[in-house]
């Protein structure tokens, strides 16, 4: 582990070490004061609770399916099958019964229990990682989780009104055992999960496993304090009903960072795979040409007509890799955009055969891969007047007008007929590289009275 990370767990360690302490103390005066222990009888606010954590579970599982579909890793499409289940088996046992106004029956409490169980099994063995020997080991507990799951809905199926209510009835009943069993068992597993997660988290710093542990920590509190609440029902509210809802909305910011990295990521990963394949048409092929003029003159040709060439070639070559290293260093983030999109520019018109007037508006804002493309945009637009144009000017601005935001690229070259003749200009590229980013094109030229393509934005 590398220091900088090292000292962002430990850091993390320190805000976990604390966020225990300050709630296991709490949890220790809850023990210690029986008082404290008290429910409250609130059937519409357990109801505002249950539809929030089904909210917030479902969002969950969608953003972590996103992030699988992204990087496709097991780790992520437990957790969309985790949360999922317990967004599912909530709204299914816990919200839809009681919309009536009818109090939620013993086999839907069960059911309720084990979907929660199931999820939180589907969780905790998110963490491990492929192949190794806890990974082994840990599919045979998930399969035994979701038999216990299974089972427990069968009952809700079968078994209707011969599971006994998940909770301590007004006769003042003890609780039974298999409900504290079931409830012991939750909070085991997000113990599980927590550690999972923080291993995780030191091993490969990962800003999503630091928030998953919290979450985690979260809930294992939430699960105990309804070990020690002795009325467990959808009719009550408790300590660890606002812990669970915490909880969810920890996981919530998590889930959404991991997210927008992971699209960034996958932005710049086929931005510089995009950039390597225009390195070897481009780059490579004015090497070539450079290494052929080379060995011609090695070889006795005519030095006034090779020399020539071969000075161009090598000109073309600078050229070429000093836009491939403006391309990555702006795909990566190293470099702020309008600095790289400048430089560009700089870069384009040192020869004095092109002059660009390039404005971009200081207050307009673009997200991380319209930055990316929007550079790259810009970038084809100009080379396709320089090249294709016979253009003295052109103008790029970038921002926006009537509340959408823009970036044009205008010229005074010759102009075209037909789309064909757009084709061959590259301008497909530019369409389709505005798709990618949610925006729209549009095109505007004729023959004598140059080009100007214009890209809006995603609002």
């Amino acid at each position: 582990m590398s220091t900088r990370p090292k000292e962002t767990f430990e850091s993390w360690v320190v805000g976990e070490l604390l966020l225990v302490a300050l709630l296991g103390s709490a949890t220790a005066l809850f023990l210690t004061n029986p008082s404290l222990r008290s429910t409250y009888e609130l059937p519409e606010g357990r109801l505002v609770l249950d539809t929030a954590v089904v909210l917030a579970a479902t969002i969950v599982a969608i953003l972590a399916g996103v992030r699988f579909s992204v990087e496709g890793r097991s780790l992520d499409l437990l957790l969309a099958g985790g949360f999922c289940i317990a967004g599912i088996g909530t709204l299914a046992f816990s919200v839809a019964p009681v919309l009536g106004g009818d109090p939620q029956g013993p086999a839907e409490a069960w059911a309720a229990l084990g979907a929660r169980i199931l999820a939180a099994g589907l969780i905790a063995v998110a963490p491990i990682p492929p192949g190794s020997k806890l990974s082994a080991r840990g599919r045979p507990l998930l399969v035994g989780i979701a038999i216990l799951g299974v089972a427990l809905l069968a009952l809700w199926l079968s078994l209707r009104g011969l599971v006994g209510p998940a909770r301590l009835d007004s006769a003042g009943e003890s609780r039974q055992p298999a409900l504290t069993i079931a409830l012991a068992s939750l909070a085991l597993l997000a113990f599980v999960a927590g550690l999972g997660f923080a291993i995780r988290f030191r091993r490969l710093g990962e800003d999503l496993d630091r928030w998953l542990a919290l979450g985690a920590t979260l809930t294992l509190f939430a699960e105990l304090h309804y070990v020690l609440t002795p009325e467990f029902s959808t009719g009550v509210v408790s300590q660890g009903d606002f812990l669970r809802v915490i909880a969810y909305g920890v996981l919530l910011v998590g889930v959404w960072r991991a997210i927008r990295s992971a699209e960034l990521g996958r932005a710049v990963a086929e931005e510089r795979a995009r950039v390597a394949r225009e390195i070897h048409d481009g780059l490579a092929q004015y090497l070539f040409a450079v290494s052929t003029h080379a060995s011609m003159l090695a070889s006795g040709a005519a030095l006034e007509t090779t020399l020539p060439k071969l000075k161009q070639a090598a000109g073309a070559a600078q050229q070429e890799a000093s836009f491939a290293v403006l391309a990555l260093s702006s795909a990566s983030g190293n470099a702020p955009f309008d600095a790289a999109l400048r430089r560009y520019v700089e870069f384009l018109t040192a020869d004095g055969l092109l002059d660009v007037d390039l404005e971009i508006e200081r207050e307009l804002l673009l997200a991380p891969d319209e930055q990316i493309e929007v550079f790259r945009i810009v970038q084809e637009g100009l080379a396709n007047v320089r090249k294709h144009a016979g253009a003295r000017c052109a103008e790029v601005w970038i921002g926006e007008h009537a509340g959408r935001r823009i970036v044009r690229v205008r010229d005074d070259g010759v102009g075209f007929e037909g789309e064909d003749v757009a084709a061959g200009q590259g301008l497909k590229n530019m369409r389709l590289r505005a798709e990618t980013i949610g925006g729209g094109f549009s095109l505007r030229s004729g023959s004598g009275r140059g080009t100007s393509v214009e890209v809006t934005l995603r609002a």
